[in-house]
């Protein structure tokens, strides 16, 4: 303990304050122990409750007024960090036994051994330090996991704390799969709505789409407004992190849908939520230093998922996911979009449309992937394969972006998703 230990005697006896500050006069002098001194238990309370530097108790038992044993239960109700040492006679075992019950630490007996007294003194500070480190190492745990529950899915949150040293975020490449998710039209909600409804439609949507990530064992890396980055392989690796991410992305689609209709039903115009998923190597850690937790990611693996949430809006669709991603995926079920020529990208990126295998199933899937097959070839008839397909399945957005573009003159697969 660095500074001057305090330390409070409670004791009667008239000399005992010349007593104790003559046998510990170079400790004093040294500045690294002070002494105050009280007559009873009533005058030590108010000593306590005026004087928080008090870190140790050295009291008698028997005192006119309030007596030690009455002292050290008054103190375990209100000082509980305190350390209490209690004197009494040899034979006087029934009292000191009474005492230990109640939570002293150590006692002594009288007559006082100075000697006996100094190592007790000391023991009992040791022990007190102890005491204090592992409380301020417990407190430092609570305040990690109370940091980390905002991130991380609880399982991840119970693997990170009962690693040996702890969570170290330091940066480093990893594997893993990044989610992005915009809600559109938002921002233009918030300038015609009023805030309490603003508020209360956000919070549960944030809260839905985290509860979502937690139960794939993701990682919320960031939320932006209403804008949500997810990651999974990170901080904690898992082999099938492109997995997860998809399944995920469907189950936060299933439930913004579901939160759309709910909130259209009250009078409010929600967009839909747009959601880009890309897998590969990343530079992730905590990038705030001392005085910010800043869990994070960079890296064209990153930026690349960004950027395929925003494609959702040339697109029309509302999921998109890279093709390094679907290679991820024993079992992949979806659908080609296309060759994504992305925003600073120079090279297109392969992209697809992940879809619940009930629906990948279907006839109407099977159809727009043989038209899909057609464009790609730079056959003309896709055209009239996707004019078919929109005249089937007339609220399918992907099948009438495609049937546009080649209406337009495109014969291929490439798309300026700038």
């Amino acid at each position: 303990m660095t500074g001057a230990v305090r330390i409070l005697v409670v004791d009667d006896e008239p000399d005992i304050e010349a007593l104790v500050t003559q046998r510990f006069r170079r400790e004093i002098r040294k500045g690294e122990m002070s002494f105050v001194f009280a007559r009873d238990g009533e005058e030590a309370l108010k000593v306590l409750d005026s004087d928080p530097e008090v870190l140790m108790v050295l009291s008698d038992i028997n005192m006119p007024r309030m007596d030690g044993l009455t002292l050290l239960s008054r103190i375990g109700e209100a000082h509980r960090d305190l350390r209490t040492v209690v004197v009494s006679a040899y034979g006087d075992m029934t009292n000191i036994r009474t005492a230990m019950n109640r939570g002293a630490f150590d006692f002594l007996t009288k007559p006082i051994e100075f000697s006996d007294l100094d190592t007790t003194i000391r023991k009992t500070l040791s022990h007190l330090e102890e005491y204090r480190e592992m409380q301020r190492r417990q407190a430092e745990a609570e305040l990690s996991r109370a940091i980390l529950a905002r991130y991380f899915s609880p399982n991840i949150v119970a693997s990170l704390s009962s690693q040996s040293g702890g969570f170290k975020p330091r940066g480093e490449w990893r594997e893993a799969t990044f989610l992005f998710t915009d809600l559109a039209g938002f921002t233009h909600l918030v300038e015609t709505t009023s805030p309490d409804v603003i508020g209360d439609l956000l919070n549960a949507y944030i809260d839905g789409i985290a509860r979502i990530v937690f139960a794939h064992d993701g990682t919320m890396m960031k939320v932006i407004g209403d804008a949500i980055h997810a990651a999974f392989g990170a901080p904690v690796a898992q082999p099938d992190h492109a997995e997860r991410a998809v399944a995920c992305a469907l189950d936060i689609d299933e439930f913004a849908e579901a939160y759309r209709e709910h909130w259209r039903a009250r009078g409010i115009d929600l967009g839909a939520t747009r959601i880009g998923v890309n897998s590969g190597k990343a530079m992730i850690g905590d990038f705030g230093g001392d005085a910010f937790f800043d869990y994070t990611a960079y890296g064209d693996a990153v930026n690349i998922a960004s950027r395929l949430e925003a494609a959702n809006k040339v697109l029309g669709t509302r999921l998109c996911v890279s093709q390094n991603t679907v290679d991820r995926i024993a079992g992949f079920t979806g659908r080609p979009i296309g060759l994504l020529q992305l925003p600073g990208m120079s090279e297109p990126v392969p992209a697809y449309e992940p879809l619940d295998p009930s629906r990948a199933d279907s006839p109407e899937v099977a159809a727009y992937t043989s038209a899909y097959g057609l464009l790609a070839g730079g056959d003309t008839s896709a055209r009239q394969a996707f004019a078919a397909l929109v005249g089937a399945a007339p609220d399918d957005p992907l099948t009438l972006f495609h049937l546009q573009r080649t209406l337009a003159g495109a014969t291929g697969i490439l798309i300026d998703a700038g």
